[in-house]
């Protein structure tokens, strides 16, 4: 205003100022809904802001934590993504987009994400924990998966319990672990325990493809053709 202070300049710069104390406002009560664990209010709310200041890394993360604690990953992972390129050697943002991906069971992205954080620095606790639990589950489910394509059966039955030991409390992975073991079954004519396997599997994801047909399989051995 001071080096150009003509009308139109003026009511441009009031409109601007307008602007940016409804922003701070807005602010103020989504880091309120947050702290309320009102994450759905957050969001809103966020979402008005970042329509304006597209490239602010911090609020991204703060969306970011919402949209994990309202159970939408994908969303997450799209804002923490935006926030690791917009601010510099910025390694949170990698290592939670690293955990999200080994909560959902993405075993490969995760080990993807977790490198990018070690690039940024290698002493990076949590990273380098997290990088040693996914590098091991990394090898030794592509290992099993190796023993399958040979038709070694028994040897990839024994790399997927190991599986489910080294990683005993995300259920997705006990869940992949014993789908694979009732088709190494089924494929090495042990029908009753295939069918037993595959069951358990199907209680808890009763429209997965692989488990019926690998059931499906294991009753044809037993002659259970209605089955």
């Amino acid at each position: 205003l001071k080096s150009n202070p003509s009308n139109n300049e003026e009511k441009e710069a009031q409109t601007q100022l307008t602007k940016s104390d409804e922003l701070q406002r807005l602010h103020s009560q989504a880091l309120a809904a947050y702290q309320q664990e009102d994450y759905e209010a957050a969001i809103s709310l966020l979402d008005e802001i970042l329509a304006v200041c597209v490239w602010d890394a911090e609020l991204r993360e703060l969306r970011a934590e919402c949209y994990i604690k309202e159970g939408e990953p994908s969303k997450a992972i799209s804002d923490l993504k935006a926030a690791a390129k917009l601010k510099n050697d910025n390694t949170e943002a990698f290592y939670k987009i690293s955990r999200i991906y080994y909560q959902l069971g993405d075993h490969e992205l995760s080990l993807s994400e977790v490198r990018e954080c070690l690039k940024l620095d290698q002493d990076h606790k949590q990273c380098f924990s997290l990088y040693k639990q996914v590098k091991k589950l990394n090898k030794q489910i592509e290992s099993a998966e190796e023993f399958i394509r040979e038709g070694r059966y028994e040897d990839a039955i024994s790399k997927y319990d190991s599986v489910m030991k080294t990683e005993p409390e995300v259920q997705i992975y006990s869940t992949r672990a014993k789908e694979r073991i009732c088709h190494c079954l089924s494929k090495n004519q042990q029908a009753t325990e295939a069918i037993k396997l595959c069951t358990e599997v199907l209680q808890l994801e009763p429209t997965n493809v692989n488990a019926l047909k690998d059931r499906a399989e294991a009753y044809l051995l037993e002659d259970m053709y209605e089955e």
